[in-house]
């Protein structure tokens, strides 16, 4: 078997969507060891687009390569095993809005606090200041608030979001 770039590298993926999940992704592509948690519900690009089995194309795409585990982090025990798998983790990627990680225990300063070689990678769709950073967003939020649907104008006249999720992709 050839080794990735990424080979020895542990992740752990608490993210959720695809711009977080799609990061992990691409480690896991290349020789990375990430392990996603999810909560027990699923991910919830579980539900984009057609499903078969419990995923859809787009969760199984951006999922791939990767371990995953249902944990409830809001739950004690859950944090537990969250914060057990961040000590060992050399990257720790999380995708909510900012504060809710440090909400449940795993922030930055949590994290660190056990792990202090960690580099945590934190994904969210307006930033981690100004004045957005408690909206969520989505792909389909960011083309909007980025001009980049009224690039795309559709038979009514009206801006339309292009069809792929190309923001979060970048």
């Amino acid at each position: 078997m050839i080794e990735g770039a990424y080979s020895g590298l542990r992740v752990l993926d608490i993210g959720q969507g695809i711009a977080a999940p799609y990061c992990a992704m691409i480690l896991a592509m290349h020789g990375a060891d990430v392990v996603k948690l999810e909560p027990p519900g699923g991910d919830w690009s579980r539900g984009l687009g057609k499903t078969y089995g419990d995923h859809t194309a787009m969760s199984a795409h951006f999922n791939r390569g990767k371990k995953g585990i249902a944990v409830d982090l809001r739950a004690p025990a859950g944090r537990d095993v969250a914060l057990a798998l961040a000590k060992r983790a050399d990257i720790v990627i999380e995708g909510f809005r900012p504060g809710v990680a440090a909400r449940l225990g795993l922030g930055y300063e949590a994290v660190r606090a056990l792990n202090p070689r960690v580099i945590y990678v934190s994904v969210s769709g307006f930033g981690q200041e100004g004045p957005h950073i408690a909206l969520p967003c989505t792909d389909s939020v960011a083309q909007a608030f980025s001009g980049l649907a009224a690039l795309n104008i559709g038979n009514d006249g009206g801006p339309h979001r292009v069809g792929a999720m190309i923001v979060d992709a970048l």
